[in-house]
């Protein structure tokens, strides 16, 4: 390629960069609470009894037993899923301190490395769990008795039963492993050495023989990084079911491809390996790439390479769950997160379409145009193509041969319509964890996205449709649910309970998945945002149930998620929006600046500022020009004028709903009374008429003025008396008035005794 193709090239890449950076700024979350809100609101519980441990990992939910288990370093827990402080079961399960010391002599970290970190809690039966640590860097396993029933309240190791974790549970604690329990059978996607350099799909314990993929085969594993593993079954016939592997892995093609791939992978649960070859290897294991892109200017796509989190979404049809994916780009131009969607037919078609064979005297990858061999490579044995088969060992030597050097699909899995479901750049987070709840509203069932970020911060989305490709995408909260910050690691969803749980390395909290009180307290407020969860009752803001349509009085609940329209759903309401609208009043002294706050409780709302002078119906709109400034927390009004006096409305519109968030009659006084009152403090004050409204407030003013006492008057007065006209003074008003305010409401003690 030509130096000048080259910058051509760079140019487009930049070009579709910006692009996206300036599309994709995300919407204002609707709702955003602190930590300390979180805690007030009362909807969360937050782990408190003290463990000398890092590292919380959920690994396991099991709602029959009402329990969740959660490993972190040399500890394993059993939670209630109502209340993760009600009762806790807890074993500690360290490393013995030999196995530390040796760890510590081989180079690894005493507190880092050379822990017990729980990996793996899968349920063995019904009374018994599997579990694995690193056991520093000499993973173990073992088998914990939790009982029969939750009430049996029974949690403890069988100190008999430990045995080696090798295939099972890596070495390392900071490389993740997957796992799943089928059939007592256990496959994993491990690293299974001390040094971290053999990663392996490994099937180890029941009646089949152990297997694993082709050892230091950059085509079969490529250094990866394990996220996900789920059964998955093709058909009615059992011997179909595939176990799919979601990883990322490192390239091996051209220095100038990405450097990261993810991939999707898949082997049968029946393969028994090769008769010659691939003896004890996976002679069923594909893989294909896994592509969650934005395109861009002349066909060229911003990927999204990294993968760090699935939730699959069951559906009526087990064989055809949906599939969220979060990736994040990491790369030194470009970085950001992004949500992909995919679907089980279109995985199922990339598998079933051509081989990537390497080829040509550049040596690129290209469909393979040959013979393909029979049974297809990747079919299981006994399964509805391959009925006479009853053993991967019956394959013909072509077809273990094929598999051991195609294991490559040439096309790409591409996500539903092609494109993110949402993309976050310009941000200072990323997207580490998923999980997606149901919900059925009035108008339709929703898709709610809860999305974990390594700030330590929850979103909660819901995508609608819009026209036929269009999507508009609401953040409806954005919560903090750790003290400290910190990135949020595993997140699991119980859409029974309607609580989230999420843990961290300092921790685990749960939350509930609605708070609706704090959308406000009228009709409007709770159909403006368009929850699903959440509708107005005829006297508040609650939880909507499906199975409880209609409350007291006999009226349908309101509600409207698709399009947010109070006109129509709060008939009957509406009259009462107004009427916990903030009359205040407000002093200025003319020269001076006056800030008048109004910041309505939806950030989406279009706020406009009318003026109603004194003595006259009409209102004029007063917009960010001359004197007066629009900000996100009110208006400024710059060098006060005596016609300045009169009553401004702050008025919030969001969906066409327009409704009065706070109304201000600002008072402005002549700089002459204000001065002569201040330097004649004796002498009966010369000012205007007696303001409308408010007296009490003005005979204080007036009181004040006439005080002896200048040092307290000039600090009551900070910053509206003083003369303005520099633009570098705006600002300074601005802080002054807050300050003064702060005073009026707080003053000082010591200083009015003295």
């Amino acid at each position: 390629m030509q130096p000048r193709d080259l910058l051509v090239l760079a140019c487009v890449l930049l070009t579709t960069y910006y692009t996206i950076a300036r599309g994709s700024s995300p919407p204002t979350p609707r709702v955003q609470l602190s930590f300390r809100e979180l805690k007030a609101s009362n909807t969360a519980h937050f782990l408190n009894f003290l463990l000398n441990t890092t590292d919380y990992r959920i690994l396991l939910k099991d709602e029959d037993h009402d329990r969740m288990y959660v490993g972190s370093k040399d500890y394993i827990l059993s939670l209630d899923l109502q209340d993760i402080n009600r009762e806790p079961l807890i074993i500690h399960w360290p490393a013995k301190q030999q196995r530390i010391e040796e760890c510590v002599l081989a180079g690894k970290d005493s507190n880092g490395e050379c822990g017990n970190f729980i990996r793996l809690i899968q349920p063995w039966n019904r009374t018994h769990l599997y579990v694995c640590g690193t056991g520093a860097y000499n993973p173990v396993c073992t088998y914990i008795n939790r009982g029969r029933k939750a009430q049996d309240y029974v949690f403890y190791l069988d100190p008999d039963r430990v045995e080696s974790g090798k295939g099972k549970c890596a070495y390392d604690p900071k490389l993740d492993s997957v796992s799943a329990l089928v059939n007592e059978e256990l496959y994993s996607g491990v690293y299974i050495d001390f040094m971290g350099t053999d990663a392996a799909i490994f099937r180890a314990m029941g009646k089949q023989a152990a297997m694993r993929t082709d050892q230091y085969n950059s085509r079969w594993l490529n250094d990866p990084a394990f996220v996900h593993v789920q059964l998955i079954p093709d058909s009615a016939e059992r011997n179909d079911d595939k176990l799919y592997f979601f990883f990322r892995e490192k390239s091996t093609d051209a220095p100038h491809s990405p450097t990261v791939y993810s991939r999707i992978g898949r082997v049968c649960l029946n393969d028994d390996g090769g008769h010659c070859c691939l003896v004890n290897k996976w002679s069923t294991f594909l893989k294909a790439r896994l592509i969650c892109s934005v395109p861009g200017a002349d066909g060229i796509e911003t990927h999204f390479d990294e993968l760090q989190d699935v939730f699959i979404q069951q559906t009526q049809d087990s064989k055809n769950p949906v599939i969220y994916a979060v990736f994040s780009a990491s790369g030194s131009v470009f970085k950001g997160s992004a949500v992909c969607v995919y679907s089980m037919a279109d995985i199922r078609t990339v598998f079933n379409g051509p081989f990537a064979h390497k080829e040509g005297p550049n040596y690129q990858w290209m469909p393979y145009t040959g013979k393909i061999p029979y049974p297809r490579p990747g079919t299981c044995p006994g399964g509805t193509f391959t009925p006479s088969m009853k053993s991967t060992k019956d394959y013909p030597d072509e077809v273990i041969n094929f598999m051991r050097t195609h294991p490559v699909m040439y096309n790409s899995v591409y996500p539903v319509h092609r494109q993110p479901l949402l993309v976050r750049t310009n941000v200072n987070y990323r997207f580490t964890t998923i999980a997606v709840d149901q919900v059925d509203a009035a108008d339709g069932r929703y898709e709610v996205l809860f999305l974990g970020t390594d700030q330590g911060t929850v979103q909660k989305v819901i995508v609608l449709p819009k026209d036929d490709l269009e999507t508009e995408e609401l953040i409806l909260e954005e919560v903090e649910v750790f003290k400290v910050p910190a990135s949020i690691r595993s997140m699991k969803i119980s859409s029974k309970r309607q609580q989230l749980y999420l843990s961290s390395s300092s921790g685990v909290t749960h939350l509930a998945l609605h708070r609706c009180d704090v959308y406000g307290e009228a009709c409007a407020d709770c159909c403006l945002a368009r929850d699903p969860y959440c509708a107005w009752d005829g006297k508040t803001c609650s939880r909507y149930s499906a199975s409880s349509k209609r409350y007291a009085e006999g009226r349908s609940r309101r509600q409207d998620v698709r399009h947010g329209n109070p006109m129509r759903q709060c008939r009957g309401y509406n009259s009462n929006a107004n009427k916990n609208v903030m009359d205040a009043a407000q002093y200025g002294v003319e020269g001076s600046s006056a800030f008048l706050e109004c910041q309505p409780r939806s950030p989406q709302a279009f706020v406009k500022w009318v003026l109603q002078k004194d003595n006259s119906d009409r209102k004029k709109e007063l917009r960010s020009e001359g004197r007066f400034l629009k900000t996100e927390q009110g208006l400024l009004i710059r060098s006060l004028q005596m016609s300045d006096t009169g009553v401004y409305h702050c008025t919030a519109t969001e969906n066409n709903f327009k409704h009065i968030v706070m109304r201000v009659r600002l008072h402005v006084l002549s700089s002459e009374s204000v001065t002569s009152a201040l330097l004649q403090p004796d002498a009966p004050v010369a000012m205007a008429s007696h303001p409308a409204g408010a007296p009490g407030a003005y005979d204080e003013l007036v009181q004040l003025l006439s005080q002896p006492e200048m040092g307290l008057i000039n600090q009551y007065c900070q910053g509206y008396w003083r003369p303005s006209g520099s633009a570098q003074s705006d600002a300074k008003d601005l802080q002054d008035q807050k300050r003064a305010r702060n005073r009026r409401n707080h003053p000082p003690t010591e200083e009015l005794q003295t």
